[in-house]
């Protein structure tokens, strides 16, 4: 039977909706910080539209490449301290984008059983064979690194947060469990501008910093915008403009979008109490659902209730 799609959700302000004809306080979705509604990011966007109009109309490997594309790049690549970063048409299919660069070059995809739908999908496209292992179970992936032995190159798919509960994946431990020729590819989707003292993700609040993890990120949730990159090695880079199609054969983000981006990067880079405000809302309405008798957990994602 097909999944029922949910009723339609109207905005009415940066924080209600309005369902079945009620307005109501609005504590769903992903826009976190409300960055879609943020004045500066829409100015961003109109002024990004009366400029560039809506559509570049050819692929970047054609003429449908632009000097703001670079300039985002460059601007990922900084701020998350990596060497090059790759911009693509959504979140959902970044981690598509380095499967099929890297398709061919590992012997086996472990991937968490709890990974995010993008990543299951991404799996399939490294072309080997896919091994599922329990969530976030680093004894699990150890043993079975053992018993593959030494010829075994892997790449290991994980959430950095994982949606569903709010948990971080162990990534210190898994590093040192995989080989040194192995990659770690982590869907930092709910993590980007939440976690860490400035918003890097899951990465910064481990401490984790290892040149075998890929990173990938959406500019959907915490930016409030629309769109995705992956983030790594310019060798990485490199091989998603040569080998991807879903990079090489398709109509990159609309300039406007690109434009709404870079100020929304702008704005989560410089305001670290923006995180503090939202640290302090969501304890709040946790309390409060506490004390109504709801079952709220306690996790490192803040938003998670």
């Amino acid at each position: 039977m097909p999944y029922a799609l949910a009723p339609p959700l109207e905005l009415v302000d940066r924080t209600c909706v309005r369902y079945r004809r009620r307005v109501l306080t609005y504590f769903g979705g992903c826009d976190y910080f409300r960055m879609s509604s943020h004045p500066a990011v829409l100015e961003a966007l109109r002024a990004g539209l009366d400029r560039y109009g809506l559509n570049v109309a050819a692929s970047r490997l054609t003429t449908g490449n632009h000097r703001l594309y670079e300039l985002l790049e460059n601007r990922l690549a900084s701020f998350f301290g990596v060497e090059a970063a790759a911009v693509v048409s959504s979140g959902y299919v970044t981690n598509l984008v380095v499967a099929q660069a890297l398709a061919g070059r590992f012997t086996h995809v472990l991937i968490d059983e709890l990974a995010h739908k993008s990543l299951v999908d991404a799996a399939a496209a490294f072309h080997c064979a896919v091994k599922p292992f329990p969530h976030r179970d680093v004894a699990a992936v150890g043993a079975w690194l053992r018993r593959a032995g030494a010829g075994a190159k892997p790449v290991l798919l994980t959430d950095g947060m994982f949606s569903h509960d709010g948990r971080l994946a162990p990534l210190d431990g898994f590093l040192e469990a995989l080989p040194p020729r192995a990659a770690l590819l982590v869907d930092e989707a709910h993590a980007t501008g939440m976690l860490g003292k400035t918003g890097r993700g899951t990465l910064e609040a481990l401490g984790v910093r290892d040149r075998r993890v890929i990173r990938t990120i959406t500019f959907s949730k915490a930016f409030g915008v629309y769109g995705g990159a992956v983030l790594g090695s310019r060798r990485l880079i490199q091989s998603i403009h040569a080998r991807s199609s879903l990079f090489a054969g398709n109509t990159p983000l609309p300039l406007p979008l690109v434009c709404a981006a870079l100020k929304s990067l702008e704005i989560v880079a410089k305001d670290r109490p923006m995180r503090e405000r939202l640290r302090r809302n969501a304890a709040q309405v946790k309390g409060a659902l506490r004390r109504l008798g709801w079952p709220v957990a306690e996790t490192p994602n803040v938003t998670k209730i």
